[in-house]
């Protein structure tokens, strides 16, 4: 029998393209929601919950997973520090996947950038530079967040190292600086640069998406997992088994 999916934030663009490729990956979308709907109606004969809605949805929505104890992943963005700390706590009772990025090729940018952190020095410059479609709602996008992440964690810096864009005399770039940079226009579905420049040579990671299905058979690809496993958060790298 085909996994049961209930499809939270089906109307939106991840939501209606993970509705039409479903079938093509031994999966059902069982039932879907959206705002302003009551998602513990319809959950009955569901294996797994899919979330692509706002991030002001999600705290209430994994109260019901971990309720029910159903395994859920979760694809949406924009969660606050502080309110993402408290929402992590919660979705370790029940088997979930959070991540920011789905695509396969992402993932392995994920893995390629913690490597280069670690190998290339203080003596290398990093910035990330990310750009999406003129409908996005957050930035820097959950994608480039991970790779800030990564890079702070290698190199043991604090958010505060974050420099969002720069404006005005700025003086010279410390060593310790992480830019940032989110670029909006168009129909762009999504691209992530990351550089690493030094004194002589520059390193440039890039990844470009051109179709959203590569997204969202990444994350029906999680949910197949994650209904295998124990409680706890994971993310695209255990998926694929690149940790």
């Amino acid at each position: 029998m085909p996994l049961q999916i209930l499809l939270n934030g089906a109307k939106g663009r991840m939501g209606r393209t993970i509705a039409g490729l479903a079938g093509e990956m031994d999966a059902a979308i069982r039932a879907t929601t959206d705002a302003g709907d009551d998602p513990a109606a319809h959950l009955a004969g569901c294996d797994v919950i899919i979330d692509f809605s706002s991030h002001s949805a999600t705290g209430r929505l994994l109260e019901l997973a971990v309720a029910k104890k159903k395994p859920i992943v979760i694809g949406t963005t924009g969660h606050g520090a502080a309110e993402k700390k408290k929402l992590l706590a919660l979705a370790a009772k029940v088997p979930c996947v959070w991540a920011g990025n789905f695509s396969v090729g992402v993932n392995l940018l994920f893995a390629l950038t913690r490597r280069a952190a670690a190998v290339l020095g203080a003596d290398y410059d990093a910035e990330v530079v990310e750009m999406h479609h003129r409908f996005k709602k957050d930035a820097p996008s959950g994608t480039a967040a991970r790779l800030l992440e990564i890079i702070l964690e290698e190199r043991k810096l604090t958010a505060d190292a974050l420099r969002h864009g720069r404006s005005g005399i700025t003086g010279e770039r410390p060593p310790t600086e992480v830019g940032v940079h989110a670029l909006r226009g168009g129909d762009v579905v999504g691209e992530h640069t990351v550089l690493f420049a030094a004194l002589g040579e520059r390193v440039e990671l890039i990844h470009k998406a051109s179709d959203r299905a590569i997204f969202a058979r990444g994350a029906v690809r999680a949910a197949h997992w994650v209904v295998k496993q124990k409680p706890g958060v994971y993310d695209m790298q255990d998926v694929l088994g690149l940790k």
